[in-house]
């Protein structure tokens, strides 16, 4: 109450417009600095009540210092505006005008002109800073393990883990986790939203339906689940290895159908074993391929040879000799018919449209070898592409592997670690060839593991996520923003990882998926091989600070402001989630998904069939929006089949189904669609108006991908300073009384002819932001663009 009293004061003293173009200026000055630029609430017309929703990227300490030298560069602004248009001011005369209550001398006024103009530099090198280091300051993950999974014997066990997968284990339309247990069971986590927490449903009791999945004896590394057999439910495929690091193992893979009102393994099947196609080698990763484009996925089993012991295995359901109705699953090998029977130290495998733009290619990152990049001929077939490409990377050990669209040209580039090497991050370019833009911080060499390829924080860039295995000594997790530049290559900054750090975890496997349902993913690691520890769960971190500024002295800024930094990590901003369904109706994994953005172009996901390292993702298209909103939805199905559509207002921030398109289905946008910013309708389609070049297409705002908004925020900053000048030159030309003070709990603006207008906030919750305007300078459109 005594702040408003002061406000008031200031207005009945001053006049009120100057205190409100003041809070109007650092309204927007404050707007400026948040990342995803966005309304500002404003409640009242007392400068202490107007909130800056400044993000989760500026510590306190810097946004007070970033406020208290902006008093001064519009105090400076202001003074030397009045000696340029008035003439009849000396710049000293003005700034004793400013700070006439100290009695500076002649050096001290000199001096402080300096400092003003030095502090204009420095709110400029202060600005460039957040776009990098001042991102990075708030931790990003917090663990919640012993709140979701707390360690015990049954659902968390401290045991040798690996691989993770995440499917529809129960039929009930939510996503499990399915975790592969090395020198213990392998385990189901479903989370309980009575408990709040996962529960572990593959329990040692045989009367469980789930029971199977526990394989007590088959020390699991790799896991991947997809629909085999076209029934729409997913079955899930452990690779097993036995202790065997290479060539023969002493123990067959599981391929877990639910059959039966119980999941029971195909491969331990008669038939089955008749046709000897239980895979019997040392494997690393698993991955699901829809190799023809039927909506029957194969398995892609990336063996690790011994010489010429143990090649890269296919299997798939032989139609010709199967029963779906009846259960009866008849399994093959095709790896030598598809063309994929390499031999050599397999490692990570990742699937999708690669250098098809819809049928699903294989991306294998090998160790003592080159890598593999299958090319799908169309036909089921597949050609190595990977010397042609520039992703042999042959004196290198590759582990984990993902895929993403980086730069926003809608083609898909390829992330991976190498152990103990160089990590890189390949974007494609047009002529199909890939070219590592890794920074030497992303490249960095560590004991790495499983990679991912994910938006936590919901603000449209990706961020990279390295799990290392700390096997000698200390060795950290790390992430890394991938952001989209026009005409460069995405900026790559790292990012404080918080408690996902785990600098002594032994790191083995890692997923995401959203658990609670509030629209954000979380991150669990499984550890193992050289230590038992048991999984750890993660939630992006949300912040709640906030830092209060005094400033007195300058005269007609005399103000009390408040800041409050809400919970932003991510928790405010729109998203998007999309679940493709096969023909079947089962996951479409190897779908890609594409969003076009009102303000940032377009956003492309591939629905996961096995990426990471060992692991396979949720089979979601997770969009980050930040403040973007979504209006236009593309699937492209490993088929072929597209299906576009606008996406209804309803559907924001929402999970959304897209089923298979049926005959009389039709996915053509209307002519006066509104696809976003840069993109038009083209045959039913959004298509870019401007061709890629060097980094984003022109649809991507420059404001908001590189440091433009910089230099813009301080020339509407100058801006207002002078439209503080020109109201004093008016105001001394006026005679009269000043105008009444402005009622409290408005938002409050001046019109040309200096008569007060004003809207009523409907409620506590209404937000917005007015601008003042006269009759020589309109703010309004500068504003907008802010």
């Amino acid at each position: 109450m005594a702040e408003a009293t002061d406000v008031q004061n200031v207005a009945e003293r001053e006049g009120p417009v100057t205190v409100l173009r003041a809070r109007q200026s650092f309204t927007h000055l404050l707007r400026g600095w948040r990342r995803d630029p966005g309304p500002i609430t404003c409640s009242s017309c007392s400068l202490s009540s107007c909130t800056s929703q400044l993000g989760e990227s500026a510590p306190p300490a810097a946004a007070a210092a970033v406020l208290a030298l902006s008093f001064l560069f519009l105090a400076f602004f202001r003074a030397f505006g009045s000696f340029v248009f008035t003439g009849r001011a000396s710049l000293f005369g003005d700034v004793h005008s400013l700070v006439g209550p100290l009695r500076l001398t002649g050096i001290c006024r000199c001096l402080l002109v300096l400092v003003m103009l030095g502090s204009g530099v420095l709110l400029l090198l202060l600005m460039v800073w957040r776009r990098s280091d001042g991102q990075n300051s708030e931790p990003m993950f917090q663990v919640v393990t012993q709140t979701m999974l707390p360690p015990d014997s049954v659902h968390n066990p401290t045991q040798l883990n690996y691989g993770m997968a995440v499917t529809d284990v129960d039929g009930d339309g939510d996503l499990e986790v399915v975790v592969a247990g090395y020198n213990g069971p392998n385990l189901v986590l479903k989370y309980d939203r009575t408990q709040n927490k996962l529960v572990n449903i593959a329990l040692d009791n045989r009367d469980s339906p789930y029971y199977a999945l526990r394989d007590r004896a088959g020390n699991a590394i790799g896991v991947t689940a997809c629909d085999v057999d076209g029934d729409g439910r997913e079955e899930i495929y452990f690779l097993n290895t036995n202790n065997a690091y290479s060539g023969q193992a002493t123990y067959s893979d599981k391929l877990f159908k639910f059959r039966n009102g119980r999941y029971e393994d195909l491969l331990s099947d008669e038939l089955n074993v008749r046709r000897g196609v239980a895979n019997q080698m040392a494997g690393r990763s698993v991955a699901c391929v829809d190799r023809k484009g039927t909506g029957r996925y194969s398995i892609y089993v990336a063996n690790y040879a011994r010489g010429r012991v143990g090649p890269h295995a296919l299997l798939e359901m032989d139609e010709s000799a199967s029963d779906v109705s009846k259960g009866v699953i008849a399994l093959s090998d095709v790896a030598a018919q598809a063309g994929v029977n390499k031999f050599t130290g397999g490692r990570g495998v990742v699937v999708g449209p690669i250098l098809n733009h819809m049928r699903s290619d294989v991306f294998c990152d090998n160790e003592n070898g080159a890598n593999f990049l299958f090319k799908n001929n169309g036909d089921g077939t597949f050609v190595d592409m990977a010397q042609q490409a520039g992703v042999e990377d042959r004196t290198q050990h590759g582990r984990g592997v993902a895929l993403a669209d980086f730069n926003g040209d809608g083609k898909t580039d390829i992330v991976y670690g190498n152990w103990n090497g160089p990590h890189r991050l390949y974007l494609q370019t047009s002529d199909f060839r890939f070219r590592d833009v890794a920074s030497r911080d992303f490249a960095s060499p560590s004991p790495i593991r499983t990679v991912i390829a994910a938006d936590f924080d919901n603000d449209k860039e990706l961020e990279v996520f390295f799990n290392n295995i700390a096997y000698r000594g200390d060795a950290p997790n790390r992430l890394f923003r991938v952001s989209r530049r026009v005409n460069a290559d995405p900026s790559i900054d790292e990012l404080n990882v918080g408690d996902a750090a785990e600098p002594q975890g032994r790191g083995t496997g890692g997923t995401v998926t959203d658990l609670d349902g509030d629209g954000q993913l979380d991150l669990l690691l499984a550890h193992g091989e050289s230590a038992q520890q048991p999984i750890s769960v993660f939630k992006v971190k949300q912040v709640c600070v906030s830092a209060r500024l005094f400033v007195s002295g300058l005269k007609r800024l005399n103000v009390r402001l408040t800041i409050d930094y809400p919970c932003r990590q991510g928790a405010s901003n729109n998203w998007l989630r999309v679940i493709p369904r096969t023909q079947f109706g089962a996951f479409a994994r190897g779908a890609k998904v594409t969003v076009f953005t009102a303000q940032s172009g377009s956003l492309t996901r591939i629905i996961d069939g096995g990426s990471g390292y060992l692991c396979e993702m949720e089979p979601v298209a997770h969009f980050g929006l930040g403040t973007d909103e979504a209006k236009v939805l593309e699937v492209s199905w490993p088929d072929g089949t597209t299906m576009t559509r606008v996406v209804e207002a309803g559907e924001r921030s929402s999970v959304v189904e897209v089923a298979y398109p049926t005959d009389g289905d039709v996915s053509v946008l209307a002519n006066d669609t509104q696809c976003g910013n840069g993109f038009t309708v083209r045959n039913g389609r959004c298509e870019a108006l401007a061709s890629f070049h060097y980094g984003l297409r022109s649809s991507v705002a420059s404001f908001e991908a590189s440091r433009c908004d910089t230099f813009s925020l301080l020339c509407v900053t100058v801006l207002f300073a002078l439209a503080d000048l020109r109201y004093s030159i008016i105001s001394e030309n006026q005679q009269g009384p000043p105008p009444p003070p402005l009622p409290q709990g408005e938002l409050c603006a001046q019109s040309s002819s200096g008569a007060a207008r004003h809207r009523t906030a409907a409620g506590a919750g209404a937000t917005g932001t007015s601008v003042f305007v006269d009759g020589y300078l309109n703010l309004e459109d500068v504003c907008d663009y802010l």
